[in-house]
């Protein structure tokens, strides 16, 4: 008898991530209809509290797929139409709230709902970037920089696929944190670091990314007017800064040793921190299972495998940005977490050095 064909228990929830920006247009189509302040802010309440909540309610999956199912789950269509969804739906909800920013008399809190809306939306898009810019099609990679175009950092492109996958929890690497460094600290530095090291491995093509951005923002203002660039502006910032958060909470303090020969050992599933955590990984193509990402880079989001052996983070990502935001609170949750990955040793962890 053949065995029972098995089927993803998941196959329908993975459509809460292109539902995303949908949502805030339509929170911004009420807005404009009602005038009412509080849609601009349900975005933020969304992210930053009820999905938390959600993981807190629900808890972990930690299931993986099984390799008789590994196949038919990478050629299905299904998978990669739910990525490719995002980002029509992120460039409309993006020229609707520049259309707002640019037309409608609006107050300091609704322009600051406004910018969370938007830029929490292209923020997130990052995500849907990383997963499109490490398959081999080359369609899917060129729509990744088409949806880094409206937060102005295409060169996250270059940089984390020919920089950090290769530099991962090693001091070199700007986007891996080290122990007792602030996200206020590391914000500035991986930034500027990633800029350098992009333009230094590519420059030819964080040119070419730069250029659609300029492209799309030379387009919203011949239509909107100069009005609308410092909005542009401002929610890009926002956006980089959630995409620079999830890089803080996905290596901090994790260090691959050196042999004697001076080579870093090769990356594996201890050097980076992973969650389960079922609705946060929903929303974020399964980002949180980050040791089988870095394993295989390749390997579509359906496909991506909890480990026993990688270190786990106590909450998702939308409660641990909230951590990370706070360094105090942050440094007591996580810091004896890296101490007892390495049996106490400080030594073995990336410290930061005064």
């Amino acid at each position: 008898m053949n065995e029972r064909r098995w089927r993803d228990p998941k196959r329908w929830w993975w459509l809460l991530s292109p539902a995303l920006p949908l949502l805030v247009a339509s929170h911004l189509l009420r807005f404009i209809e009602s005038g009412q302040t509080r849609w601009l802010f349900l975005m933020s309440l969304f992210m930053y509290g009820v999905v938390p909540l959600m993981d807190a309610l629900l808890g972990l999956d930690k299931g993986n797929p099984p390799e008789s199912a590994t196949a038919e789950l990478a050629g299905s269509v299904w998978y990669r139409a739910i990525v490719v969804a995002y980002v029509p739906s992120q460039l409309a909800a993006t020229g609707l709230g520049a259309w707002i920013a640019a037309t409608l008399p609006l107050d300091g809190w609704q322009w600051l709902g406004l910018v969370l809306s938007v830029g929490g939306i292209n923020g997130i898009a990052i995500n849907t970037a990383h997963e499109l810019g490490h398959k081999q099609p080359r369609w899917e990679r060129a729509l990744a920089l088409v949806t880094l175009a409206p937060v102005a950092y295409g060169h996250f492109f270059v940089e984390h696929n020919r920089g950090h996958h290769r530099r991962v929890a090693t001091r070199e690497d700007p986007a891996s944190a080290r122990l007792g460094e602030s996200f206020w600290a590391f914000l500035p530095r991986t930034v500027l670091g990633s800029l350098r090291s992009a333009w230094q491995l590519d420059r030819r093509q964080c040119l070419q990314a730069w250029a659609l951005s300029l492209v799309l923002y030379a387009g919203l203002v011949a239509w909107l007017g100069l009005a609308v660039l410092p909005f542009l502006l401002v929610q890009a910032a926002y956006g980089i800064s959630l995409l620079e958060v999830v890089n803080y909470i996905e290596h901090y303090g994790l260090l691959r040793s050196r042999g004697a020969d001076g080579r870093v050992q090769r990356c594996g599933p201890e050097h980076s921190w992973n969650s389960d955590h079922r609705v946060s990984n929903l929303f974020l193509y399964q980002l949180q299972r980050h040791s089988d990402h870095h394993a295989h880079p390749g390997r579509r989001y359906q496909l991506l495998r909890h480990f026993d052996s990688s270190p786990q983070l106590p909450m998702g990502y939308a409660g641990m940005l909230l951590l990370a935001y706070l360094p105090p609170l942050w440094f007591r949750v996580m810091d004896p977490r890296v101490l007892a990955h390495y049996g106490g040793d400080r030594r073995r962890a990336n410290l930061q050095i005064i």
